[in-house]
């Protein structure tokens, strides 16, 4: 699923430390995969430094 990113979902994301990246999930290996296989590039914490790139969330997304 794709969402545009805005200042407002930043803001209440930072404000209740919400986690959606392959970082806080349980699925992320030590050497940087998901355990199932699937591409991790468009899920990293990383990307979202980019104000202007989509939210993209995962299916299998299991926090820690």
């Amino acid at each position: 699923m794709r969402v545009p990113q805005d200042e407002r979902f930043r803001a209440e994301a930072r404000r209740i430390d919400l986690r959606w990246n392959c970082e806080d999930c349980a699925l992320f290996d030590p050497i940087g995969e998901c355990v199932h296989g699937y591409p991790v590039r468009n899920h990293l914490r990383a990307r979202y430094e980019d104000p202007a790139a989509d939210l993209l969330f995962c299916k299998d997304f299991d926090l820690i």
